[in-house]
């Protein structure tokens, strides 16, 4: 018997992430947004944190804990 399966986004992505961002991040974000042509902020996000996050996988773990947190202001 076959069987078909129907997930909703809320299904997906059953998570709700609040952050707060500077006036520099949002820009940031949003210039990546247009930049790579994304329908939203939050596929941007996403995108964005999946990039980090194998970035971090190929430093091997090897960043420093002053690295994490503010905005530095590059691109």
């Amino acid at each position: 018997m076959n069987s078909i399966w129907v997930f909703s986004m809320s299904d997906v992505r059953g998570e709700r992430l609040q952050v707060m961002l500077s006036p520099e991040e949002l820009t940031a974000i949003d210039d990546f947004r247009f930049k790579h042509r994304m329908p939203t902020r939050a596929a941007a996000v996403r995108e964005l944190l999946k990039l980090g996050l194998s970035g971090l996988a190929a430093d091997g773990g090897r960043m420093k804990s002053s690295s994490y947190g503010g905005f530095d202001g590059r691109p």
